[in-house]
């Protein structure tokens, strides 16, 4: 059941830019990370950024480094994802979730309990 609210997916060409946003209200004290991952039919869910609550910390997959980042409204409980020069490669569903992994687990789906519904990223050329 989800309990995360993902918007802002939909369909832009390689180069462009688009911004997802996850709302996790009650979600937002020290303890929790957000993330991102992202899914393509038949492959396993991939990690695609982290944002921990406490300090502000963010992490990265290398194929997104320098093209996405992670950024938080905590006044909102509101998490964002910039998405810039995309490729067709970056084709998904996202998602967006929250848990309490240890550092050495953040990029791992086992490590976060609440799920958004997933929003559709298309990119073509």
């Amino acid at each position: 059941q989800a309990q995360l609210n993902e918007a802002g997916g939909g369909s832009v060409q390689v180069g462009g830019s688009l911004t997802l946003s996850c709302a996790a209200p009650g979600r937002t004290s020290s303890s929790y990370t957000l993330a991102w991952f992202r899914q393509v039919p038949g492959k396993d869910r991939e990690f695609v950024a982290a944002l921990r609550w406490m300090g502000g910390h963010t992490y990265y997959a290398d194929s997104v480094k320098g093209r996405f980042t992670i950024t938080s409204d905590k006044a909102k409980s509101t998490v964002y994802l910039q998405m810039n020069n995309l490729k067709e490669e970056d084709t998904a569903v996202y998602y967006c979730a929250t848990g309490h992994p240890i550092l050495s687990s953040l990029r791992y789906e086992t490590s976060y309990g609440t799920w958004g519904q997933g929003t559709q990223v298309t990119v073509s050329s």
